[in-house]
Formats: C-alpha cells, sequence, structure tokens
C-alpha cells in the first residue's frame, strides 16, 4: 500500500492539527511568523530547532494533536505524517527528543522510501533526521510485489538496512490465510539492503517451496527488483550429464558498462573436454548498434573420419583443439536515408559448435555479410558482400559454397502513371566465387508495367507487360551446379523474354441464411504469351536460383514458377481456376480448384512438374473452418495420368482452448537442394534430389489453471524413421516457474547423432532463471 503524501479529509476538518517545520540545530524557540519555506497552511505552527545543515533536511509535520513535557520531549498524536527530503513516514505516534534529536514512531509506521519502495514497521527510532535508525517488525514491499521482512532493522545513513531474521519473496500472500507460506521465499539468518547499490545480500539462507528447505546458500547476492541491469554474476548453470561435455558448470557475470552498453562474460568447466570462455559485448549508439558474442575453448574431442550422403569421406582432424567463434552484427545509420552494417559469422569447426552447445549449431550453414541499404519513396537498394561456412558435411561441401563478392540489389515501384498503370523495375547483380564450381557474374533486370481496370460487368482485370533481361559470364560450367558436359574455359551468353499477360477475376456475391451468410464465386482466367525458351537448361546458361520449380495454387497465376530469375517459364499458356468461399455463423470454407493450358512442354523442368502434357495437373485447395473447434487445410497436386498425386500437404487443428491437437503430412517425390549436390545429368534418377518426402508431424498443446504441456513428433513415412519428438511440461503462477522439456533428434549431423536433451528452467520472479540440462 502506498502511504498518501496528503493529509486526509477528516483530520482538515479539525481545527486543533498542527503543522510545522522542524530544522535541524539545538534550541527550541518560540513559534514565529512562517518563513517562506515553510508550508502555507492555517492554524498552523512553525517550530524552528537552529539553523539547517548540509548534513540533513528540514522536518516536515502533521498531526491531530501535538503535547510538550519538560524534559524537551514532544509528542504528535493522531494520524502523524512526517516528510524530510524524499523520505514519509506515517504513524499513530510520534516522539520527538529535542535533547538527542531522536524521532521515535509506533503503530502502523509506514515509511515511503525515496526509490517508491515502503517500508512497515511496529516501531522504529530514526537519529540524524531519518537516516539513520532501528526498527522491530520489519516488511518492506518493493517494486513487483517483492517483500523483505524481518524481526528488526538497523539503519545506516540512509544507504543501509541490515535485517535480522529476514525473509524475502515475490510470492502473493494468500489472503484468505496469511499465516500460510509463500510458494517460495528465501529465508536467512541476516540480509542487507544496499539502497546505494541497489542490491539485496542474504547470509546463511534457505530457499524453500511451500515452506519446506529445499536448497541451502551460504551466501547469496541479487539486485534489487527496481534495478533492470546491475554489474554482478547472473544465474549459474549445472548440467548433470551431457553426451560430449560431460557434467558441466557455468557461471556468468554481467557488467553493466554505462547506460548504453554493456559486457556479459560466461565461464564453462566440464568433466569430458576443455574448459570454455565466451563474451557478449552490446552497444546502443544513438546511431546504431553493435552486438558481438565469442569464444574460445580447448576442445579434446577427436573424432574419426566418416562417409557422408553423397559416399564422401569426411575428416575432423583440424576440429578438436583450440577453438572459438565470432558472432557479431552491427547497424549504422548515415542519414535518415541509408544504413551500414555487417553481419559476421564464423566458427572454427562444426564439431566445435556441437560439443559447447554454440547457438547455430543443426543449421546447414553459417552466413556473413557486409551491406550498404538505402530505402526511398518506393525504392530500395542493397550493395552487400555474401560468405557462408558450411556446418553440415553431411550433405555439404564447404569448399563447394559460393561467395558473393559483391552483389547488387535494385527494386522501385513507381506512382500511377497517366494511363492508370504503375511501372516497378528490379535488378540483381552479382560476382559469384568458388573453390569448387562455376565462377560466374551475372547482370539481370526485370521490368514490369502492371494496369488494372474493370467493366460494368463487375470483371477486374489486370494487364502486364514485362521485360526479363540477363547476362552471365561463366568459367569452369562443367562443375557443379549445372555440370555442363565438356563446357570448359569462359562462356558469355544471356536471355532475353519480354511477357504479356491478362488476368480477369469475376466475383459473384449472394447472400444467404437470411442474411447471415455470404458466398463468393469468382471465376478466375489468364492468358500470358512469351517467346518459347526451349530446353534453356542446356544452353550453358548458369543456374544459381532457379534450382526448384513449384507449380501449386499458390503459383497456379504466376508469369514464372521458378523461384529465380536464371530460369523462365516461356511459350503461350493460360491458366484457369474457380475460387468459391461460403461464410455463416461463424463457419468457413474456402477452396480454389484450377488448371493450367501449355502449347510447349519442352522446357525440360525437373521431374514431377505437374506440367509434362499441354493440360497441366490439376491443383487444388481446400479450407474447412465448421466452428471454433476444428481448422483444415489442404491442397495438393494429383497426375490423371499416373493416378497418382505429386505433391500434396495438409493441416487440421482441433480441439478446446484448453487442450488442441495440430496434425499435419507432406508428399513429394522430389527434394530439390538448394545446389545440386551431385551430377544429377550423369546420375539421373539416381541423384539425390529424386529422394521421396514423405512426413508426417503431430502435437497437442494444453494448459489448465496453471500448468501447461506440449508435444510434437515428427516421423518420415518414407525412410521409415522418426525425424525428431519432444515435449515440455510445466507450471507457472505469479511469481514462479518451472518447465521441464525433452528432445530427440534422430537425424546426422556431421556424421553424428545427438541422444536425448532434457533441459530444465526454474524461474523465480525478481531473481533469474536457473537452467538444468540433462
Amino acid at each position: 500500500m502506498t502511504v498518501p503524501l496528503w493529509l486526509p479529509t477528516r483530520a482538515r476538518r479539525r481545527a486543533s492539527f498542527v503543522g510545522a517545520t522542524l530544522m535541524a540545530g539545538t534550541a527550541l524557540v518560540a513559534p514565529q511568523k512562517m518563513s517562506a519555506n515553510t508550508m502555507q497552511r492555517d492554524n498552523s505552527h512553525v517550530i524552528v530547532i537552529g539553523k539547517p545543515t548540509s548534513q540533513t533536511d528540514p522536518l516536515t509535520y502533521l498531526a491531530d494533536s501535538e503535547s510538550y513535557a519538560k524534559n524537551g520531549l514532544i509528542t504528535w498524536d493522531g494520524n502523524v505524517r512526517v516528510w524530510q527530503g524524499d523520505h514519509a513516514m506515517r504513524a499513530d505516534r510520534v516522539t520527538y527528543d529535542r535533547s538527542t534529536g531522536i524521532l521515535s514512531a509506533k503503530g502502523h509506521v509506514a515509511v515511503v522510501e525515496p526509490d517508491g519502495s515502503t517500508t512497515y514497521a511496529d516501531y522504529v527510532e530514526f537519529s540524524h533526521g531519518m537516516h539513520d535508525g532501528i526498527g522491530s517488525g520489519i516488511y518492506i514491499r518493493m517494486e513487483d510485489n517483492a517483500k523483505l521482512a524481518g524481526n528488526g532493522m538497523r539503519r545506516t545513513n540512509g544507504m543501509l538496512n541490515d535485517l535480522t531474521h529476514a525473509v524475502y519473496t515475490a510470492c502473493k500472500i494468500c489472503e484468505k490465510n496469511p499465516d500460510l507460506p509463500p510458494f517460495w521465499q528465501f529465508q536467512a539468518f541476516d540480509a542487507t539492503q544496499d539502497v546505494q547499490h541497489k542490491r539485496l545480500e542474504f547470509d546463511h539462507a534457505w530457499l524453500k517451496m511451500l515452506g519446506l528447505p529445499v536448497f541451502y546458500f551460504p551466501f547469496f547476492s541479487m539486485t534489487d527488483p527496481s534495478v533492470k541491469r546491475q554489474s554482478g554474476f547472473l544465474m549459474p548453470g549445472i548440467s548433470p550429464h551431457d553426451r560430449y561435455l560431460g557434467t558441466y558448470f557455468t557461471l556468468p557475470y554481467f557488467w553493466a558498462i554505462d547506460e548504453q552498453q554493456d559486457l556479459t562474460v560466461r565461464g564453462l568447466v566440464s568433466t569430458k573436454t576443455g574448459p570454455e570462455l565466451t563474451a557478449q559485448y552490446r552497444n546502443r549508439l544513438n546511431f546504431g548498434s553493435i552486438d558481438v558474442t565469442g569464444g574460445i575453448a580447448y576442445d579434446t574431442h577427436d573424432e574419426s573420419r566418416y562417409t557422408n550422403t553423397f559416399g564422401n569421406n569426411v575428416g575432423s582432424s583440424s576440429q578438436y583443439g583450440l577453438q572459438g567463434y565470432v558472432f557479431g552484427r552491427g547497424n549504422f545509420a548515415i542519414n535518415r536515408n541509408w544504413q551500414v552494417g555487417a553481419n559476421i559469422n564464423v566458427a572454427s569447426s562444426a564439431n566445435y559448435m556441437r560439443d559447447y552447445r554454440v547457438p547455430g549449431y543443426g543449421s546447414e550453414m553459417l552466413n556473413s555479410n557486409l551491406f550498404l541499404e538505402g530505402y526511398g519513396v518506393g525504392s530500395y537498394l542493397r550493395f552487400d558482400g555474401q560468405a557462408y561456412q558450411g556446418l553440415n558435411q553431411g550433405v555439404i561441401r564447404n569448399s563447394d559454397l559460393p561467395w558473393a563478392l559483391p552483389r547488387l540489389t535494385y527494386a522501385f515501384q513507381g506512382q500511377p502513371d497517366m494511363f492508370g498503370g504503375r511501372l516497378s523495375v528490379q535488378t540483381t547483380d552479382f560476382n559469384l566465387y568458388r573453390k569448387n564450381g562455376i565462377n560466374d557474374q551475372r547482370g539481370q533486370a526485370a521490368i514490369q508495367w502492371d494496369r488494372p481496370f474493370h467493366n460494368r460487368l463487375g470483371q477486374q482485370f489486370l494487364l502486364t507487360a514485362r521485360i526479363d533481361s540477363m547476362v552471365y559470364h561463366a568459367t569452369q560450367a562443367y562443375q557443379q551446379p549445372t555440370y555442363y558436359t565438356g563446357a570448359g574455359g569462359n562462356h558469355l551468353v544471356g536471355q532475353v523474354q519480354p511477357t504479356i499477360a491478362l488476368r480477369m477475376n469475376w466475383p459473384f456475391l449472394r447472400s444467404f441464411a437470411k442474411g447471415h451468410g455470404s458466398q463468393i464465386l469468382e471465376p478466375i482466367a489468364q492468358i500470358i504469351a512469351a517467346p518459347n525458351t526451349g530446353n534453356s537448361q542446356n544452353r550453358h546458361l548458369p543456374n544459381e536460383d532457379s534450382l526448384s520449380y513449384e507449380f501449386t495454387d499458390t503459383t497456379l497465376f504466376s508469369l514464372n514458377r521458378y523461384l529465380g530469375t536464371d530460369r523462365l517459364d516461356g511459350g503461350i499458356r493460360a491458366n484457369v481456376g474457380i475460387h468459391q468461399n461460403w461464410s455463416w455463423n461463424g463457419h468457413a470454407i474456402d477452396m480454389l480448384v484450377g488448371e493450367s493450358f501449355q502449347e510447349h512442354i519442352d522446357h525440360n523442368r525437373l521431374p514431377y512438374s505437374g506440367l509434362e502434357h499441354h493440360l497441366s495437373d490439376p491443383v487444388a485447395r481446400l479450407r474447412v473452418s465448421p466452428n471454433q473447434y476444428v481448422d483444415v487445410t489442404a491442397r495438393g497436386r494429383f497426375n490423371p495420368w499416373t493416378h497418382q498425386f505429386d505433391y500434396g500437404e495438409g493441416l487440421i487443428s482441433t480441439g478446446v482452448p484448453m487442450f488442441r491437437l495440430t496434425g499435419g503430412y507432406v508428399y513429394a517425390p522430389v527434394t530439390p537442394y538448394y545446389y545440386y549436390a551431385t551430377n544429377f545429368r550423369e546420375y539421373g534418377p539416381n541423384a539425390p534430389y529424386m529422394i521421396k518426402t514423405s512426413e508426417v508431424t503431430g502435437g497437442f498443446s494444453t494448459h489448465w489453471r496453471n500448468y501447461h504441456a506440449s508435444g510434437f513428433f515428427r516421423r518420415s513415412l518414407s525412410r521409415k524413421q522418426f525425424v525428431a519428438n519432444g515435449g515440455t511440461i510445466g507450471y507457472s503462477n505469479d511469481c514462479f516457474g518451472l518447465d521441464i522439456m525433452y528432445i530427440k533428434q534422430y537425424t546426422r549431423i556431421g556424421g553424428e547423432q545427438r541422444n536425448e536433451t532434457v533441459l530444465f528452467n526454474f524461474t523465480f520472479k525478481t531473481i533469474g532463471t536457473f537452467g538444468i540440462n540433462g
């Protein structure tokens, strides 16, 4: 409860209340005329004791009644309010001894501290104003509902509060039975509240849960709840068992250098390998930010060679011993339109990241770049350099990854012109270097003009005119990722393709269910005309961004269904579809069915593209949400010639807010990699990208009162094995949280498969999170 710093209304109505200002000194003089620094009130008295000193501030008080004794003792009774500087006190009775300068208060004592916290007590004595004193029955309420109590307290210079037989908690006290112990609390022999440095320290403390002691601390120090950041040790971490570290212990230290920068240093000691030291430096500047994390360790794991997915021998002779990593990012504003920055992510080895649980392990690669970005009205420009480091040597050869030095991206979206159209321009140009593979330089530009219009029948048209152009200079084209047989030396090749398209949407709307429902029937038709680019994959044209072809409901009306611009859809083709939607009384059904007609089919696309005939495989999407408890979405592509699905996926979510089930499935006969890892022209159907994807996933989530749980699994039906599974179970209330997480991965990364991981997270409000890895 916050103590009001004003006089209650009922006290104001009493003609006998007394108000005065006391100055530090020795002699009591008769009431004098109120000075300029005295509160102006009717019927108030000013009592000045000497002259103020530099160490103390004047005391101002209000009371219902006042009495004087011959021995120099002044007593104030009833709704007593006392102020000194930033301190304020309330009590039933306050006495002031003019000879000793001691101020005593008892009965519902409450002191509002300068930091906003409130101290309650049965009895207190203050000297030197309200800066030094003692008290009994102490109860201190701080921010975030934190509470500190003790049998007795000694205050020193207004900066240190020493409590005996202290307890601390941030949990709510049971209103019906306040004698019940809180969910957790620290019970200590002694406690010190350092007001100046914003810290709490406990000697010989027990952590008690539901009144039962669970852990003993000879000494425990923590930051005051009112502080958002302060230098000091953070919560340590301990793991009883890890496959690569064994039993390990971590202890971080946080250094708040100033208001804008800090440094966190963490030491790790384990039983199976050498120690590690990591550090994170952060700096938030007026014109940008810096965040750098690095680590160094002596890794003693010397792993043997293994054979990866492609039959290549992979060794780890350089992936032990002295190891380290640096992850850093920085962004700096040059002005309101331009900024420069960098993202640096480098590690000495993937095995080191695995052994020491460095964040990012499990990803395919680490990416580093330097960039310059500019923003304008409808325009964007980025000039950067890209570098990659492969982590999964099971499917990636690090020497095959490209370096983009440099790369230029520019995009422009214009305003509507005099014809009602809108012009857009896009270009991505780069120079790529590979130690093994094609080295090439590309210049590319795409110019597109869109003109929407409609007629009286409600038909909505979009006329699009587009020109794609590109020129490549390449060397070593016989290597990955294109493997052109006999293609050596330098190659200068390019392409220009104009495209014109007209799309028509014709929505029909009707209402039903007495106006509570609506139906939309929307035929969609599109015609696209472009030169037939033919067998473009065999024209010695490099391919850096179009290694996958996607023909689904999402790309049915796309001008180009390749994911990039190195390969383009050409020829004359038409796309048709029917979109329908029903919505009524919280129910919804949405559906799209369509096909594509093409004059030319000799594009040499990836197998199972769905476009092997003049009439494509039909594609469809269906979403059904009959109520708030069920939501189903499915999409796919069906081959009527083989009577099989070439692609399909589905997702279902069902349940009530308290308990929810989810499930998913995905199927694709081709798994294209972001680059071709083997010579697909030589191996044909046996190439790795022909591996079938058929996976099912499932999970659940539930919560009841303070408890929650979730679980998931992912199983590959094509490989007949699980990919990963796990779950979480936990409890949380207003001051405590416990989460137990379990994860098991069955995939192999770097020739190794991790064992199960169990993680315990304990969160104590105002203290922090303590984790244990199993």
